[in-house]
């Protein structure tokens, strides 16, 4: 594998069209200003119409007045998940129907922790989370709160490694968002950012998806993701957008060093001034007749040859590799 990064692609030189391998090679800090301000997803019930009995608007009122500013968790490992990381749960709600050894995990930690686990009929879990598979579990928790960019920073800088984020250019579809955090969380990422508009949030179904990955690796929302790329720069941080057809091989391309990767969204790929301000491009090779991956998929290949090359690169150095997942085993 070659040392030498390939040129920079835009405005933007990379010392003579050959970038130094190692750590730190930008000069400057980040400024948060403008992107990455901590939000809640809030989500608001509206009242059915036409109750048929009093009984069942009464059940109305009670299910509504517990969204507020929380949200639901549905199925065993987002619940589990959520409970280890400490995240604010107000009340478990499990089927009565629910096979103890399935759900004894749950049983277990949320007794340990305090939190109130109500055993309700399965139609109520149906109305508190329609179209998710609960696996007879449903937690009513505090929505996930946004991150700021200098915190994925601060949690690359205070393990001791070269940043790895990984960005998402209008990634609309919430199961991909979920499976990139699942990844994210298994290959080291320091931090997921996505940007405000045309973008999938930190919803139920993300969480869901992510098996729960969305308790350990932190998600930054910001208004401009191309603002966020230059800031990145200035940070120390090159930028490697994943893309059809591009010229550099995906495989002899160094990764070692500080780098954000940009995937673009299912339908389009990388939008037009995303792709001019990245440093260089990364092309999968592609046999078949079909010539693109699925955001997640592109993702998870390309995450995980920047685990292979940094391990390579410890052991160069005499550094005995360590585990992304043991962060919080």
């Amino acid at each position: 594998m070659s040392n030498q990064y390939p040129k920079a692609s835009g405005n933007r030189q990379a010392g003579g069209g050959a970038r130094p391998s190692g750590q730190g090679e930008r000069k400057g800090g980040w400024n948060s200003a403008g992107g990455g301000r901590k939000e809640k997803d809030k989500r608001y019930a509206a009242a059915p119409a036409n109750k048929e009995s009093t009984q069942d608007n009464e059940q109305w009122v009670e299910e509504s007045a517990l969204k507020g500013d929380d949200e639901y968790l549905a199925g065993k490992h987002p619940v589990l998940e959520a409970m280890k990381a400490g995240r604010s749960i107000n009340k478990i709600f499990m089927s009565n129907q629910a096979q103890r050894h399935l759900i004894q995990p749950i049983m277990e930690e949320a007794k340990a922790r305090g939190i109130v686990v109500q055993q309700v009929d399965k139609s109520k879990l149906d109305r508190l989370v329609p179209d998710m598979q609960h696996q007879g579990v449903v937690a009513q928790a505090a929505a996930v709160a946004y991150a700021e960019v200098d915190e994925l920073l601060a949690r690359a800088k205070e393990r001791g490694e070269a940043p790895l984020i990984v960005l998402l250019d209008e990634v609309e579809d919430p199961h991909n968002l979920g499976s990139v955090l699942r990844t994210a969380d298994c290959t080291g990422v320091h931090g997921v950012i996505v940007p405000k508009r045309r973008s999938a949030g930190l919803t139920a179904v993300v969480a869901k998806t992510s098996a729960g990955a969305v308790e350990y690796v932190p998600v930054a929302r910001v208004a401009n993701l191309v603002q966020t790329m230059e800031k990145l720069k200035e940070a120390g941080l090159w930028i490697a957008g994943a893309d059809v057809g591009a010229s550099e091989g995906f495989y002899e391309t160094n990764l070692t060093g500080p780098l954000a990767i940009v995937i673009g969204n299912e339908g389009q790929g990388l939008s037009r001034l995303v792709k001019e301000r990245c440093d260089f491009i990364l092309s999968l090779p592609m046999a078949g007749q079909i010539n693109s991956l699925n955001a997640s998929v592109a993702a998870g290949v390309i995450l995980y040859e920047v685990v292979r090359q940094r391990a390579e690169a410890q052991k160069k150095r005499g550094v005995t590799p360590s585990s992304p997942a043991s962060d919080h085993a």
